[in-house]
C-alpha cells in the first residue's frame, strides 16, 4: 500500500477538490486532520503519524509534530510561503518540502489591488454607513500619479507592479534579490527604507524577518497619510506602532488579509475604523485553488510514486 496523505488547507479539507482523486487513483488514503478549519497541533499529532505525504497549508508545523511524523517523506505546500515550517528540522528528518511557486500569485495580487482601491475610496466605510441608513460620504483620492512601494517582487509582487502601472501609478520595488530583467516603464528598484519613505502606499509581498519592517521608527519616517496593504504576513508590522500611527493620522488606512492567529482575536487595532479586514482570502479564488492544488499534488506524486 502506498500509504496515507494528510490534507490540511482549509480550501481543500472542507469540501475536497477533484484533483485529490489523482492521489486516490495511485492507491493513497486521504485523511483530513481538521475538516474545514486550520488544524491545531493536537489535530496534527493525532493524524500525521503514519502519513507518507502531507499537502499542507499555513498551519504551524512544530518540531513536536515533525518528531511524531514517523514515515513522512514529503510536505507539499499549496502556496509559496514556508515560514510555518522549520526547514532545517524537516531536512534533518529526511522530509522534503515542496512549494507551489506562483500558483496563487494572480489571486493574491488582485486582492491586494482591491484593498488598495478600497482604501483610497473608503468602500467598506461607505458600505457600513449605508446599511445602517446613514448617508455619509468621505472624500477619496485617485491613484493615478501616486507612488506605490511593492515590498517583495517575486511572482505576486510583479503582478501587483503591473496592475498598479496599469492604473497609472508610479511604482518602486524592493527585493533582496532584484531581477534586473524586470524593468517596466515607471518602475524601479530601490533600497527598502528608500522605497518606504517615498511611498504614498505600500503593499507587502515578502516573508517576515526577525523583527517587523514597520515599527514606530520606520512609520515615523514615512509620508503622512500613507496607506498600508498587507497580504503577506502579520509579523511584518508592529501592531502597537501601527495602532499609534492610525490614531495619530500618520497612516490613513491599514488593509490586511493576514493575522497572527486565525481566526484573529479582537483587538484595538483590528477594530479600528480605518482598518480593512479580509479573512486570509488572497489565494482563495477558484482559479488559484485549482492551480495550487494541481501543483501540490504533482509535487506529492513526484516524490512518492516511482515511475
Amino acid at each position: 500500500m502506498p500509504g496515507r496523505i494528510a490534507i490540511t488547507p482549509r480550501s481543500l479539507s472542507g469540501s475536497g477538490h477533484p484533483v485529490l482523486t489523482r492521489l486516490m487513483d495511485e492507491g493513497f488514503e486521504i485523511v483530513f486532520p481538521a475538516p474545514g478549519k486550520t488544524p491545531s497541533e493536537e489535530d496534527l499529532l493525532r493524524t500525521i503519524p503514519g502519513c507518507v505525504g502531507w499537502l499542507a497549508g499555513v498551519e504551524p508545523i512544530s518540531t513536536r509534530v515533525l518528531d511524531a511524523a514517523k514515515g513522512l517523506r514529503v510536505i507539499s505546500r499549496n502556496g509559496t510561503g514556508v515560514d510555518n515550517i522549520d526547514l532545517r528540522e524537516a531536512e534533518a528528518r529526511g522530509i522534503t518540502v515542496e512549494r507551489a511557486m506562483g500558483a496563487n500569485a494572480r489571486g493574491v495580487a488582485e486582492l491586494a489591488v482591491g484593498l488598495l482601491l478600497s482604501s483610497y475610496r473608503h468602500i467598506p466605510w461607505s458600505h457600513q454607513h449605508l446599511v445602517k441608513g446613514e448617508w455619509c460620504r468621505r472624500i477619496g483620492q485617485e491613484v493615478k500619479g501616486r507612488t506605490l512601494a511593492v515590498i517583495g517582487c517575486g511572482a505576486i509582487g510583479r503582478e501587483v507592479v503591473n496592475m498598479a502601472l496599469g492604473l497609472g501609478m508610479e511604482v518602486i520595488g524592493y527585493d533582496p534579490y532584484p531581477d534586473s530583467l524586470f524593468s517596466p516603464s515607471r518602475f524601479h528598484f530601490a533600497a527598502l527604507q528608500d522605497a518606504l519613505v517615498a511611498a504614498d502606499a505600500v503593499s507587502f509581498h515578502c516573508p517576515p524577518g526577525e523583527k517587523p519592517i514597520l515599527d514606530s521608527a520606520m512609520l515615523s519616517r514615512m509620508k503622512k497619510g500613507v496607506i498600508i496593504v498587507n497580504t503577506a504576513r502579520a509579523e511584518l508590522i508592529d501592531d502597537a506602532a501601527m495602532l499609534a500611527a492610525l490614531e495619530g493620522g500618520h497612516v490613513t488606512t491599514l488593509a490586511t488579509d493576514v493575522f497572527h492567529h486565525e481566526p484573529p482575536e479582537s483587538s484595538a487595532l483590528l477594530s479600528h475604523e480605518r482598518v480593512i479586514l479580509t479573512p486570509h482570502a488572497g489565494g482563495f479564488t477558484e482559479e488559484s485553488v485549482d492551480r495550487a492544488t494541481t501543483v501540490a499534488v504533482d509535487n506529492l506524486l513526484k516524490n512518492l510514486v516511482r515511475r
